[in-house]
């Protein structure tokens, strides 16, 4: 069983990678898939190549801290969450992970080649899936986090 002090930094900083996680989707659902469409033939490749290499950048560690606390979350229990509600936050980032795996990266992959208008619909409306998981999950530790009333020390 995990100390519950130990629980409340890990459930933090989780809530933290996951809230962060929660607005970039929002920005990147909205405002910056849709952007792609207005770059050009001509300069796409290129915007492409710029766009993952950069987004790897500031997605990738947050991804890895929410993933690697989620885990801890479900594998040491404590008394502050009930573990139920760990694993269906664990599943909802498993939705993400697959839904990056299966759909975002395969047209991710294809979009570096050249700009595709199907591919990017398609990128578009399967992103929906990653935006939908993570704003629940959002919702969740929130709400688990505000049942946990004031951290006091013992």
């Amino acid at each position: 069983m995990m100390p519950d002090a130990l629980a409340w930094s890990v459930l933090l900083v989780h809530l933290a990678a996951t809230l962060f996680m929660v607005g970039l989707i929002w920005f990147v659902q909205v405002v910056h898939y849709p952007l792609k469409r207005a770059v050009g033939q001509e300069h796409f490749p290129s915007y492409h190549h710029d766009h993952v290499v950069l987004t790897g950048w500031v997605v990738g560690p947050p991804m890895l801290l929410e993933a690697g606390s989620a885990l801890v979350l479900v594998l040491w229990p404590s008394t502050l969450i009930d573990p139920t509600w760990a694993l269906v936050g664990l599943g909802l980032l498993l939705i993400v992970w697959a839904a990056t795996a299966f759909f975002s990266i395969p047209a991710h992959d294809r979009l570096a080649k050249d700009f595709d208008p199907g591919v990017h619909r398609r990128l578009v409306r399967t992103n929906w899936i990653r935006t939908l998981a993570w704003s629940l999950r959002g919702i969740l530790w929130l709400t688990i986090v505000g049942s946990l009333g004031p951290v006091t020390s013992a």
